[in-house]
């Protein structure tokens, strides 16, 4: 069968096509020169299976889109009190360049306006760092996001810091508050040449499909940089991201997102997908028109807002059932499924709190056969539910091939009384009662 993906994108690339209003960034002569009718959109799944339509193979300038990626790189490297010590993390509701710091603690508001990307960038590498030094590192950062080796296009970078007059000045400024160290306009220059570097849409998918991935690429398998650190940046991103149009933008959209003012547009939805967008005549909040377009059709069509959540409390439980073996002993086999959390983690000890039960049981199974990932909430609660489980004199069986569980073995309070691969040693028995579907085991 063929994938109808592919189909479905060109028709939303078609749909959000018929007209083209807004125009390119003309304050930068070579975006100025952008074919204004090109657009494209690409989707990256968290396992690297990469759609897209349109014009996905035409390379642009990253611009803005790096901002994040780069804060993402200066937490890794220095930790988030540091960086925060130097970088906000409000909402500014202004437009991305204006020049602006905190009242009270002079730093920039977040890392996704100007102010506060060209301190995260003078961030990365060691203070002795040059920036031919520190633009390498960003670059071989973006790269590794990309799972792919990226340049940069000198013809953008000389037209845009031959322009860069307000960045300028806010590097001033910056200096001038002791926010950023050294020389303000080798930091204009370094920054100028990260927003240079050179993307595909597919390139832009895939990179937010590594945030989407919890911070390891969906082709390379790399663990760019750590979880928490993707926490944290897509946190900014769903409130800072689309700048003066951030709030619009999270209740129709409703996806962690950053655009550029070459036409890019990015957004990483946890856990499910990355997407790329682009066309390059803009908004007057600098975000591509199509684009955003595009983004909102994709999230009303496939229900990616975030708030749109699924219920994992509801269907933690896949069967729940209690059977007798030849010699009498009464068993209760508890399957689970999916991706627990904390909701489903506290259904399952919900239902294994049944005092009346455990009167009558002799061994209680959990069956993880078919749960995809366990995070640390969860880890922990099911743990506990096996250890008051053998407290209340209950024998205790986790059947988990995968280890999805059983994760941490330098905790070493592995409290089942076995942890087997499978079902196996439990055919023989007989269904006497309990919840969920009567299918045998």
């Amino acid at each position: 069968m063929k994938s109808p993906i592919p189909d479905y994108l060109h028709e939303v690339v078609e749909a959000c096509s018929g007209d083209n209003p807004g125009s390119t960034a003309d304050y930068i002569p070579e975006l100025a020169q952008a074919d204004p009718d090109r657009v494209a959109v690409c989707l990256s799944t968290v396992d690297g299976v990469v759609y897209s339509a349109g014009d996905a193979d035409a390379e642009f300038s990253i611009q803005s889109i790096s901002k994040p990626f780069v804060y993402a790189l200066a937490l890794a490297e220095h930790g988030l009190d540091h960086v925060l010590a130097r970088v906000g993390v409000e909402p500014s509701g202004e437009a991305f360049n204006e020049l602006s710091l905190d009242s009270d603690s002079g730093r920039p508001l977040n890392p996704m306006i100007n102010a506060g990307a060209l301190t995260a960038h003078a961030l990365v590498g060691p203070e002795s760092a040059t920036t031919d030094e520190r633009v390498e590192r960003v670059l071989r950062g973006l790269s590794a996001f990309a799972g792919r080796d990226l340049d940069v296009d000198e013809s953008v970078f000389e037209s845009e810091l031959g322009t860069a007059y307000r960045n300028s000045a806010i590097a001033n400024m910056l200096r001038s508050y002791s926010v950023i160290d050294g020389d303000p306009a080798e930091t204009v220059r370094g920054y100028t040449r990260q927003c240079a570097i050179t993307v595909t849409v597919r390139d832009l998918a895939v990179m937010a499909a590594t945030l989407a991935n919890g911070g390891v690429q969906p082709l390379t398998g790399q663990r760019v940089v750590p979880r928490p650190v993707v926490r944290q940046v897509l946190s900014v991103m769903m409130t800072c991201g689309m700048y003066d149009a951030a709030g619009d933008w999270m209740s129709t959209v409703g996806i962690p997102a950053k655009s550029g003012v070459s036409g890019g547009v990015l957004g990483a939805l946890p856990g499910q997908v990355g997407i790329g967008a682009f066309s390059p005549r803009l908004d007057p909040h600098g975000s591509s028109v199509r684009g955003v377009r595009m983004c909102t059709r994709l999230s009303d069509d496939m229900g990616l807002h975030i708030m749109d959540g699924p219920e994992p409390a509801r269907s933690a439980i896949r069967r729940d059932r209690t059977l007798r073996g030849p010699q009498g002993h009464t068993v209760r086999v508890c399957s689970l499924q999916g991706t627990l959390q904390f909701s489903g983690a506290e259904h399952v000890l919900r239902a294994l709190s049944d005092e009346d039960a455990a009167d009558r049981l002799d061994l209680v199974v959990l069956d993880l056969r078919r749960v995809h990932s366990v995070n640390d909430v969860a880890d922990r609660m099911l743990r506990e539910a096996v250890r008051r489980l053998r407290l209340d004199g209950l024998r205790v069986t986790v059947v988990d091939p995968e280890r999805v569980l059983y994760t941490h073995p330098a905790r070493g309070d592995e409290s089942a009384d076995e942890v087997v691969p499978t079902l196996g040693p439990f055919l023989g028995y007989e269904r006497v009662g309990g919840g969920g579907q009567a299918a045998g085991v």
